[in-house]
């Protein structure tokens, strides 16, 4: 087993993952996402539609697993939590906004605020937190064989 150390070090490596999200029939969706990780709360922070399906899952049931690649095929890390949804924005640079400004800033760099804000509500965004209670994965230094 490997250490939660270097797990986490592997989620703050990287901003891509796969997001697993259960869906009503008990099967798994995932969806490829960009992620914003706070290493010191333990969160992965998501940016979403309401309408989509993930944000749907995570209304009904709140469990997700975040999966991160690492440099080769045998490192890898999960983050195992509880989602949180924040509201959905309904006015320029309301809560959520602002803290959509600062997750897509992180992805894109300086954005012109009032055509971002104006498109976070157009578009319905909110933000996902979630909140890591576990982490599992493996993180060999080079594949075997090597």
């Amino acid at each position: 087993m490997t250490d939660d150390t270097v797990l986490a070090q592997i989620i703050a490596a990287d901003n891509q993952g796969v997001l697993a999200t259960i869906k009503r029939d008990g099967y798994p969706q995932l969806s490829n996402i960009l992620y914003v990780w706070d290493a010191e709360r333990r969160i992965a922070r998501i940016s979403t539609t309401a309408r989509r399906l993930k944000a749907r899952n995570l209304r009904r049931d709140p469990h997700a697993a975040l999966h991160v690649s690492g440099d080769h095929f045998w490192a890898f890390a999960v983050a195992e939590g509880t989602a949180e949804l924040s509201d959905v924005s309904t006015s320029p640079a309301d809560a959520a906004g602002r803290e959509l400004h600062e997750i897509h800033t992180a992805f894109y760099g300086d954005l012109d605020p009032d055509p971002f804000f104006a498109d976070m509500v157009a578009n319905q965004r909110l933000v996902i937190r979630l909140h890591v209670r576990r982490l599992y994965g493996i993180a060999l230094p080079t594949p075997p064989g090597d």
